[in-house]
């Protein structure tokens, strides 16, 4: 039995040198231009030239005024990072540029462009353009994934992956009277490209060509048949699935450019899982049953996503991973595992009771309006500090007790000694 289970974990690759040098030296010594870090470098007995890369910010002429003038407004901005951004962390980011060309104002675009409600859910309102941002900026996006997930970022933590399915439990035995549906969900970046905020068509087409390569493989074990955008128009004769305009989602964080080229859907004959490709991340998996076996869901996920990495790592382009953020994508609120588990239950009494909300943050727990009356979906709000099996059962854990308490507001009865008492 140990053996079996250690077969499934996974060993987290090895982290590029250079990218543990160059985080210290940022942090150290957060100047503005390359040669006064330069000047400091070489007065220091301990740091060596060798350890600072070439400055990709010396390749742009930029007509900017400085951090003071270019700092954006964040009156009536919502986002977190409307609210961890002041002018000393600006001005720290704002002369450093990832060799792919991101500077730190294309990082914070998508909370501008979208600077969310005052009583909406917290979006985290970044982006990062490549991997790379996640080491040069990462006095910012540190605080950034702290604030969302709670979750410290510590050089030294190491995220753990867990794919055994099979020590899920409970996944396979929600009350039918108040489960409807459930979804788990995937996401994945491809090494040596950017970001879907910030690549190019090219990039983009290359991504597409991997992934109808990596595909056509994976359709000998899972029968499957993979679409363009364009197949997917209300005129197509395959209407399971139907996009005629690109999610305003997708418009508001600057990722539907040259829509749709270069995007695509991967679907299972049997319906079982689908696989975007160049959407919000480079991959996304999603397995979605009309019913509560999230075990099922879970399985079949996990499953294909072990297949589809071992493509892509034939192909020389394995899925990004940092041994202190786990899986590396574009969004903040979705490192480490990359995994949303989603389920919709009938809470007619408990979204009215006033410890909802409270409930909900010790359970780790966020709950989203589906607009039907009483109709809630229930997910994980953390993907980081957590392997995927802990995740889906803190998924799986809660709903059940969401259940306990819902049946006992039906009665009338005190919820209080349910009420978990810490995260």
């Amino acid at each position: 039995m140990w053996k079996r289970e250690k077969m499934w974990m996974i060993k987290p690759p090895s982290e590029h040198p250079k990218e543990c040098k160059y985080r210290p030296v940022l942090e150290v010594f957060p100047f503005t231009n390359t040669f006064t870090l330069s000047m400091k470098l070489m007065e220091s007995p301990v740091l060596k030239i060798s350890l600072l890369p070439r400055d990709p910010m010396s390749r742009f002429n930029l007509k900017r005024s400085s951090p003071k003038e270019e700092f954006p407004n964040l009156n009536r901005n919502y986002t977190l990072m409307g609210g961890v951004l002041d002018l000393h962390m600006y001005t720290r980011q704002f002369n450093r540029a990832t060799e792919s060309g991101v500077i730190f104002d294309d990082v914070i675009r998508p909370g501008l462009e979208d600077p969310g409600l005052p009583n909406g859910p917290k979006s985290v309102g970044c982006l990062a353009g490549d991997a790379q941002s996640y080491i040069l900026f990462c006095g910012f996006f540190d605080r950034i994934i702290e604030s969302y997930h709670g979750y410290r970022v510590t050089s030294d933590a190491v995220q753990e992956s867990d794919f055994n399915y099979d020590n899920l439990k409970g996944g396979d035995d929600f009350d039918e009277d108040y489960v409807v549906s459930c979804e788990v969900s995937a996401a994945r970046a491809v090494d040596d490209y950017c970001f879907p905020v910030h690549c190019s068509r090219g990039e983009r087409r290359q991504l597409l060509a991997l992934a109808k390569t990596v595909l056509e493989q994976l359709s000998e074990d899972l029968p499957g048949k993979f679409y363009s955008i364009e197949e997917l128009s209300s005129e197509s004769e395959d209407r399971r699935v139907v996009m005629d305009s690109p999610p305003s989602s997708l418009i508001k964080t600057g990722v539907a450019r040259d829509w749709p080229d270069g995007r695509a859907l991967w679907l299972s004959k049997a319906g079982s899982l689908a696989i975007w490709v160049n959407m919000e991340e480079h991959l996304k998996l999603v397995s979605f049953r009309c019913d509560g076996n999230i075990q099922e869901a879970f399985k079949c996920v996990c499953i294909n996503l072990m297949k589809t990495e071992i493509l892509y790592k034939k192909l020389r382009h394995p899925f990004i991973w940092k041994s202190h953020l786990g899986w590396v994508v574009s969004s903040p609120a979705e490192v480490g595992t990359g995994l949303k588990t989603s389920v919709t239950v009938r809470l007619l009494h408990l979204a009215e009771n006033k410890r909802l909300e409270d409930i909900l943050d010790r359970l780790r727990l966020r709950m989203e309006e589906t607009g039907c009356p009483g109709i809630y979906n229930i997910s994980n709000l953390q993907t980081i500090g957590f392997n995927e099996v802990a995740l889906t059962q803190l998924v799986v854990d809660g709903v059940k007790l969401l259940i306990r308490m819902e049946k006992r507001l039906e009665n009338n009865s005190s919820i209080e000694d349910l009420v978990p008492t810490k995260k």
